[in-house]
């Protein structure tokens, strides 16, 4: 063992004839822990808050979605359809036509976008249809009404779990669709309404999409709002998920004159946007607890500097270099910070993967879109914390280190 380390090492492990240097040693150690351990728990959770809102929304839309610039909706599309879908890097695209309406059971309603689909295109670019919860989209495919429990044939609906919890409905209920999309009449614009059986519930785990998104297949869609053999929205999946924007271009143009295009990065800038200024935030605030801990190595080396003044003044008279004593207590700032940031790491990723296999923290999916708080740890985030907090201790060493080396022999001793 070197000569400074194993002396760093034994002023460590030494018994203090000043009690107060060991319990502040022993609180930095516990200071650099808990920094540590809170950083890698804090970039866990929003590094896990990103990734799953980024999941979710990729598994609940498209990647690129074609629109008519003026808002009168796409006619003729099917040709269209068939010319983009050659287009390169395009790995599916499917039509659709939004519309927003009003969903009620008898005296609870509430409002959502309801989206007129072909079942068997719309799942190339969307996972929502085949995150059922109850019930089966099978009525989607079928051009035949289902009948309700009244015995009316009435056409099939597909709505969000949360949406059908505030209006009320589970399965095999009949909702009334209301349409803003109304008839002309002397009495001026009257809504359209229709009723709809509910054939199956999704949960997306994505709160906006749960409690707001109704699908329908395209030809009730059609029928409701007025809109004969028209769809509003082209929807895409490409091959590069990140060169949406680029391929989303490639698709305007191919599309000619009067359209335009929006991607998912688009449509939630602000938001990821908002999380990675969040996850520098954390960073910087929570590694304060980490210079915190600092300071107290910076304050229990003083003392022991202090403490062993004499000693040191020894070894220095027996021919131990100035910068012999500097590293010894360099190492032994670094030793404080190494045995702290060790245990914080552990204590960080155990925490960190209990909460990623378990979710056993529940969030309120209205306020966070998330029904739990996620958990994603990184190696790469465990490098990063782990320079900061030994960079830090050592930092909060050089003073101590640089008055240790200082120490006159003469001086020391010149009373003994």
């Amino acid at each position: 063992m070197k000569f400074e380390f194993f002396i760093a090492a034994r002023y460590l492990r030494a018994r203090r004839r000043q009690a107060v240097i060991g319990v502040i040693t022993w609180i930095s150690i516990v200071g650099v822990a808990v920094g540590v351990a809170s950083l890698i728990i804090a970039l866990a959770i929003t590094n896990g808050t990103r990734r799953d809102l980024q999941d979710r929304l990729l598994s609940s839309t498209s990647h690129v979605d074609l629109m008519r610039t003026m808002g009168d909706g796409i006619r003729d599309w099917r040709p269209l359809l068939a010319r983009l879908r050659r287009l390169p890097h395009v790995v599916a695209a499917a039509p659709g036509l939004y519309e927003p309406v009003l969903i009620s059971r008898g005296a609870r309603a509430g409002g959502a976008m309801l989206k007129g689909i072909i079942p068997s295109e719309e799942r190339t670019v969307s996972d929502m249809l085949n995150q059922i919860t109850a019930g089966s989209v099978a009525p989607l495919s079928i051009k035949t009404n289902t009948k309700d429990h009244a015995g009316e044939r009435t056409p099939p609906i597909v709505i969000g779990s949360d949406l059908a919890d505030s209006i009320g409905a589970t399965v095999g209920n009949t909702v009334m669709v209301t349409s803003p999309q109304g008839d002309l009449t002397p009495y001026g614009i009257t809504p359209k309404y229709q009723r709809f059986q509910v054939v199956a519930l999704f949960h997306s785990g994505f709160y906006q999409y749960d409690s707001s998104y109704g699908f329908v297949r395209m030809a009730d869609a059609q029928a409701l709002f007025g809109e004969p053999d028209v769809i509003s929205i082209v929807s895409f999946r490409v091959d590069d998920l990140y060169r949406a924007d680029v391929i989303g271009n490639e698709i305007e143009k191919a599309a000619g004159p009067g359209f335009t295009t929006t991607n998912w990065m688009e449509q939630n800038r602000e938001l990821f946007r908002a999380l990675r200024l969040e996850q520098i935030v954390t960073f910087i605030v929570i590694g304060l607890i980490v210079c915190v801990a600092a300071l107290n190595i910076l304050i229990a080396l003083t003392m022991m500097v202090m403490e062993k003044t004499k000693d040191i003044a020894v070894l220095m008279s027996m021919g131990v270099q100035p910068g012999q004593v500097r590293r010894i207590f360099l190492f032994q700032g670094l030793l404080i910070s190494v045995i702290g940031t060790v245990f914080g790491l552990i204590l960080g990723y155990t925490v960190s993967f209990l909460g990623q296999h378990y979710r056993f923290i529940p969030l309120s999916a209205d306020v966070y879109s998330l029904d739990y708080l996620p958990f994603a740890p990184r190696i790469i985030h465990g490098v990063a914390v782990t320079a900061l907090s030994l960079g830090v201790s050592l930092l909060a060493t050089l003073y101590p280190s640089s008055s240790a080396a200082r120490v006159l022999p003469a001086e020391a001793l010149r009373y003994e």
